[in-house]
């Protein structure tokens, strides 16, 4: 088993760990007299965070670079013989993700490339089950998934004002009238996306694994350059050790991929090198050297170039040819890939889990303290009763109810404060809302329709881009009035009453506002140098937005969902602790009114009352035993890196 895949088991298996620990929590809220919706929704979206979560890795190559044979030799050679096509020129037509979902058969999902003649991107057709071609994927034949496979790299001829009416032919490109056959037509893929649904062990586990087309197609679809490749863990980028670095290798390295976390150059067929009139020292010099040419020309540290042969380390698998797989230096880059990819993602993961538990946890602990110190002072005020008169009973029961009108008092303000809050919350969606958002795309489509120059498409795209920012700083603005109104509150609250509460959770759209940023410096990497467009262009502009608008409608979706959340939770701390001393209140009332009526009951409350001490403190030791076993579990560490 390679050190990929055991370390990608170790962390499905952590995943489990921690979400049977949450279950465990969650269990114990619900069966105590702690039980909240709000706060069993919050723990739901923690496990649900761990259940969704998915490692993404992006194959990108120029054709005939073994891009595919290097899928096969990393995830399938199990089978023993190549899943997916492998052989000389295009083996792959449009972008594929291969995944798992466990609620559909396998099969492969076909998008027609007449799709691209509308206005909905790749991703917005993913919910539209009856435009996709569904071909069955029998997974017990190799040999039928392989032929299966071979469907995604079917091709059509159309006339060349199909092809630029789709942006997949530009007349003024020099290299165009290659693409012509005698017949002055076209060959362009049949389908413009295609979605494998493989029950492979790693594909269940949460693992998509994205397969390019060549590097001249990644700039004609926009879902590769806005969506998938900038959104993978991971993105192996797969050079020849015979050809180097070219030209379009240098653009698309630049432009769409770059160095940083999880961003790996691969050096494939180093078999070529392989020449028996040279001796080890001299191959080895050689890939040395290009491995250094590679790093220099692409700006990145040698240790993230791996010099590979993946045909000989396939088929090293297959025959279980330990000395050839040393050889093809395979185990070195699938060991690479899951030392920096898994433990990076489960990084983010534990931080964010860690987190969120925290903070639920502080609100149970700051609930049990406030319980702890009522019952304490209960328990303080009846032993003090031991042989007083009814005066001095009477005298508490005065006190105790002076202090309920006070706090009702404080409840009643609150109303005002709540109405506050509602107005808001809503205000925030005058800014946010999904319908105000399709207003901007229609508004920046309607632009794009009435411009006849370059520049005025771009200058509608611009404006959409500033607009939608400044629609996200307006609904900043009114969450930061929110937290500043929940702050006095909660400080108002704890000065007045006793009540043990802290900075309400803090919040902000800062995140998508960068997520904005990040979709438009995409697009000017594509358009910015362009002054006077083709009518090709115009139309592949035209599909940029599309698809532009897709993320950003994915965007301002979770950034919905993320408020919505939020202004369920901000308020949760407070009320509970509320209900908590009213509770009290209502308690310490009821026992002074018994005591008042029959003054040998007090011993019986006393001693009731102690049962109560004696239950919070095993609830505080509960809870920090169910909080350290999801610490555990979240510090877990993968062996296999």
């Amino acid at each position: 088993m390679s050190n990929l895949v055991q370390n990608f088991e170790e962390y499905s298996g952590w995943r489990t760990g921690v979400a049977q620990a949450i279950e465990q929590y969650r269990a114990w809220i619900a069966d105590s007299d702690f039980a909240d919706n709000i706060l069993d929704q919050r723990i739901l979206r923690l496990k649900e965070r761990l259940v969704d979560d998915k490692l993404t890795i992006a194959f990108v190559a120029e054709f005939s670079r073994g891009k595919s044979e290097l899928i096969n030799a990393i995830f399938f050679a199990e089978y023993g013989q190549r899943i997916l096509p492998s052989s000389a020129g295009r083996t792959t037509m449009c972008p594929t993700e291969l995944l798992y979902d466990e609620s559909m058969p396998p099969c492969i999902r076909l998008l027609p490339i007449e799709t691209r003649s509308e206005t909905l991107s790749t991703t917005e057709y993913k919910g539209h089950q009856h435009v996709w071609t569904v071909l069955p994927l029998d997974t017990k034949s190799g040999d039928g998934m392989l032929e299966a496979f071979k469907q995604v790299s079917l091709t059509k001829k159309v006339s060349k004002e199909v092809a630029k009416s789709y942006g997949l032919y530009d007349e003024n490109d020099p290299d165009a009238a290659l693409e012509v056959d005698e017949n002055g037509l076209v060959e362009i893929s049949q389908w413009r996306h295609a979605i494998v649904n493989f029950p492979h062990p790693l594909l269940k586990q949460g693992l998509i694994i994205v397969d390019t087309p060549g590097l001249n197609a990644i700039g004609t679809e926009p879902e590769l350059t806005l969506n998938l490749i900038p959104n993978a863990h991971a993105v192996l980028f797969i050079l020849a050790a015979d050809t180097g670095v070219t030209k379009s290798d240098i653009e698309v390295w630049r432009d769409h991929i770059g160095s940083g976390a999880g961003r790996m150059v691969v050096l494939n067929k180093i078999d070529s090198m392989w020449d028996e009139l040279r001796t080890p020292e001299e191959i080895e010099a050689q890939i040395q050297h290009q491995i250094a040419s590679v790093s220099h020309t692409l700006s990145l540290e040698e240790k993230q170039v791996f010099p590979i042969s993946a045909q000989k380390g396939l088929v090293a698998k297959i025959n279980k040819d330990a000395p050839l797989l040393a050889k093809s230096r395979l185990p070195k880059l699938e060991y690479a890939l899951s030392k920096e990819l898994i433990p990076s993602k489960k990084n983010i993961i534990r931080a964010q889990l860690a987190s969120d538990i925290q903070e639920i946890t502080d609100g149970q602990y700051a609930v049990i303290n406030a319980r702890g110190r009522g019952v304490s002072e209960q328990l303080h005020e009846l032993k003090s009763l031991r042989g007083k008169n009814q005066n001095v009973i009477e005298h508490m029961m005065k006190r105790v109810t002076l202090e309920k009108q006070e706090f009702d008092a404080s409840l009643m303000k609150m109303q005002g404060t709540r109405a506050v809050f509602t107005r808001l919350s809503t205000e925030v969606y005058t800014s946010l809302g999904m319908e105000i958002l399709k207003e901007e795309i229609k508004t920046a489509r309607e632009d794009m329709e009435s411009s006849k120059f370059s520049l005025g498409l771009k200058e509608a795209i611009k404006n959409f881009f500033t607009q939608i920012k400044l629609n996200l700083e307006a609904s900043n603005r009114k969450t930061d009035e929110i937290s500043e109104m929940m702050a006095i509150m909660y400080r108002k609250f704890s000065t007045e009453h006793g009540l043990a509460l802290t900075a309400p959770m803090p919040f902000s759209l800062d995140k998508y506002v960068q997520e904005i940023n990040a979709i438009e410096s995409v697009f000017q990497r594509q358009f910015s140098t362009i002054t006077l467009m083709t009518t090709s262009q115009k139309v592949l502009m035209q599909k940029f937005f599309d698809s532009i608008s897709a993320r950003v409608k994915q965007s301002f979706s979770q950034a919905n969902r993320d408020v919505e959340a939020w202004q369920k939770v901000v308020m949760a701390p407070i009320e509970a602790q509320i209900r908590e001393h009213k509770n009290q209140l209502k308690n310490r009332m009821q026992s002074i009114q018994r005591i008042h009526v029959a003054t040998d009951s007090l011993e019986e409350k006393i001693t009731s009352f102690e049962a109560m001490m004696s239950e919070v403190e095993t609830q505080k030791k509960t809870l920090e035993t169910l909080r350290s076993n999801i610490q555990k579990a979240l510090s877990s560490e993968l062996s296999a890196v």
